[in-house]
């Protein structure tokens, strides 16, 4: 019983974040280990409420797990009112994970909206963690407001002053106490053109600015095989019974959420 992916543990929230108006952070301790790796999801549960699956945050090798959640319904608003010292049901880890072996050596561009920079956020920290293994990272982010900016330790001060690593951020919209970059992701990606020689693209954020990061990506000359998204929101049950993560014979939850976009292209569905 103690294997099957289906029963979940207990884990203690240990800390609570407050990313923006309606993201917070959730610090979990699990009662045993949950060996995760970048990318890889895992179900929470209220117990009385419901449950639902969410991407892991924090890189592997810690004692926590952290969840970055935005409150877009049930089980999200009330996961929002709980408070340190809460038990949480943790499930997982299910999905693949970013390739983070075979893009050793390369210069890593993270390309981020939203809360899409969550899934991202464990791969830059391993990155982090396993300096000597890649080059240079960017980092290309952008949320509709800046209020509605996450992990803004991370993306103004953190990141920016670690070696080789260059930060850009933008918003959809002008603001008062905004002065940098005003427009869309996928825009800002196109202005500043990054170099796609020994170079690997990892994107998320909503799908509509997949869709257009990817087809950008393409323009600027990167290939099929340099270019990795996740597809986590497609997600349901995280073991492939549901059947609504489909798409054509592939089950996102079980053959993704991470994929090449040369394996997308071979999917006919719209993943967007």
């Amino acid at each position: 019983m103690e294997n099957n992916p289906l029963v979940p543990v207990n884990g203690e929230v240990i800390e609570i974040i407050e990313e923006s108006k309606d993201v917070k952070t959730f610090r979990v301790k699990p009662e045993k280990d949950i060996n995760h790796l970048p990318g890889q999801c895992a179900m929470l549960s209220l117990f009385g409420v419901g449950e639902a699956i969410f991407s892991i945050s924090s890189p592997p090798k810690r004692d926590y797990l952290d969840f970055s959640i935005k409150k877009t319904g049930k089980v999200t608003d009330i996961l929002h009112q709980i408070e340190e010292g809460q038990q949480l049901g943790i499930r997982g880890p299910y999905g693949n994970h970013f390739p983070f072996e075979e893009i050793k050596g390369k210069d890593l561009l993270f390309i981020g909206g939203g809360i899409g920079l969550a899934p991202l956020r464990s791969l830059i920290k391993y990155a982090l963690d396993n300096r000597d293994d890649y080059g240079n990272l960017q980092l290309i982010y952008g949320s509709r407001t800046p209020e509605d900016l996450i992990f803004e330790r991370d993306i103004f001060k953190n990141w920016p002053s670690e070696e080789n690593f260059e930060v850009n951020v933008a918003v959809d919209v002008e603001s008062s106490n905004w002065d940098g970059y005003v427009g869309f992701v996928p825009q800002y990606l196109e202005e500043l053109a990054p170099n796609p020689e020994n170079t690997v693209a990892i994107t998320c954020g909503p799908p509509i600015m997949i869709k257009f990061v990817l087809e950008t990506l393409e323009k600027l000359g990167f290939n099929e095989n340099q270019v990795v998204t996740t597809l986590e929101y497609k997600m349901k049950c995280g073991v492939g019974k549901c059947g609504r993560c489909n798409l054509d014979e592939h089950y996102v939850c079980k053959d993704g959420p991470v994929f090449y976009l040369k394996e997308l292209k071979q999917i006919k569905s719209d993943f967007c």
